[in-house]
């Protein structure tokens, strides 16, 4: 049997025609009034975890969130990637609410808890920001069981890249001059597909004067 090294794409490509014909036999202008502009009132940034895709784990639309997604959902102010989702997120389609969602079983912060792999050296470099975080609440973390200690460790992560969109020169400058958007950090549960929120920041919210900024 000679074996089709396209099978597995082919199959997507297929799905992908499935898909549009199923949305166009509903609506035959959809895909002409998506094309036309996107105005999304939610930016997504989320693991790249395969198996929580935004879109649907919240049983949204195409054109309903802008994504960004990286390993353990990570919002590090020197990747000029993420900086630049969220500023065209803010400046551009004005977003109402960003999401940081992670999820327990994150893989990502699993290997941060866990000695450097010396093959991952881009990965090792990556996950030494949750490294920090776990040093942050050290003793905390340690007083737990180790299944308890892994998922506290997952939500004291999403909770720390909420408080990192708060300390960007981006967010603070939108807060004082359109009082948005509103910062969630939620968390997605693998084991029965549901979402928690962990922490929510709005305009109101205090920051210490440390990662103020003046203007």
């Amino acid at each position: 049997m000679t074996h089709d090294p396209n099978a597995l794409t082919n199959r997507l490509l297929l799905e992908n025609k499935a898909w549009s014909e199923e949305i166009l036999s509903h609506d035959p202008e959809y895909f002409h009034t998506l094309a036309k502009e996107q105005r999304p009132k939610f930016l997504w940034i989320g693991c790249s975890d395969s198996r929580v895709p935004a879109e649907t784990v919240v049983n949204a639309n195409p054109g309903e969130i802008f994504v960004h997604r990286n390993i353990a959902n990570q919002v590090i102010t020197t990747d000029f990637n993420c900086l630049s989702v969220l500023q065209y997120a803010i400046s551009v389609l004005h977003v109402e609410h960003i999401i940081v969602c992670g999820h327990y079983g994150c893989g990502g912060v699993q290997a941060a808890l866990s000695r450097e792999n010396s093959g991952m050296m881009i990965a090792n470099k990556w996950l030494l920001h949750i490294k920090d975080i776990y040093r942050l609440h050290q003793s905390e973390l340690e007083s737990l069981p180790a299944e308890q200690m892994f998922r506290r460790m997952i939500q004291f992560n999403i909770i720390e890249q909420v408080n990192n969109l708060a300390h960007t020169s981006m967010i603070q400058t939108s807060w004082k001059h359109r009082k948005g958007p509103t910062l969630h950090g939620w968390v997605y549960g693998l084991e029965n597909g549901l979402i928690e929120e962990l922490i929510t920041l709005d305009h109101t919210a205090p920051i210490e004067a440390i990662y103020r900024f003046i203007d």
